[in-house]
């Protein structure tokens, strides 16, 4: 491609370069022939890649039985059909709204830690279900983060006990 030195041909006959150049332009044309097929092959499948011959043995990981059987055109219609249907309304009657707010389990909070003493979180929600606990464990993160009171827990998952938050304490233990 770069201009090197001369490179010296043969001298051939007016007769024998004649039928040289007549080769090359024969090879020429079968190679451009071979390119013009495939250029029309892959015109003619646009779009379309597959592959011709089946996968050996050890790279199947299910028989071609079961893979043709998968892969029914009408199994593949009513599966893609199915999608398009539009679903049921979602049926919510079995959830219940909360029958207590934050704002009144912050008040309860706040009664018995008016009192000054320590209480152990399972007193602040003994006999109340499930969502009351919770939605006194959201109180009492808001008691926390106002600063009204805090908390301890010996051990994880054992008792916690809260305790009113002594505003001067902060600065008395500096």
């Amino acid at each position: 491609m770069l201009p090197s030195e001369e490179v010296e041909l043969p001298e051939l006959a007016p007769g024998e370069a004649a039928e040289e150049l007549l080769a090359r332009m024969l090879e020429y044309h079968r190679y451009r022939g071979a390119a013009q097929h495939l250029r029309d092959r892959l015109e003619a499948e646009h779009g379309f890649r597959y592959r011709s011959a089946p996968l050996p043995p050890e790279l199947r990981r299910v028989s071609l039985e079961a893979a043709e059987a998968a892969y029914d055109p009408l199994r593949l219609a009513e599966a893609l059909g199915g999608l398009l249907e539009i679903p049921p309304p979602l049926d919510l009657r079995h959830l219940r709204r909360p029958a207590v707010s934050v704002e009144q389990r912050l008040a309860h909070l706040r009664q018995l830690l008016a009192s000054g003493s320590r209480f152990s979180f399972d007193e602040a929600v003994k006999g109340a279900d499930r969502l009351t606990e919770a939605v006194t464990l959201f109180a009492l993160l808001e008691l926390y983060k106002a600063g009204e009171a805090k908390w301890e827990q010996e051990v994880p998952f054992g008792p916690i006990t809260v305790v009113p938050h002594a505003p001067g304490a902060a600065e008395a233990s500096s």
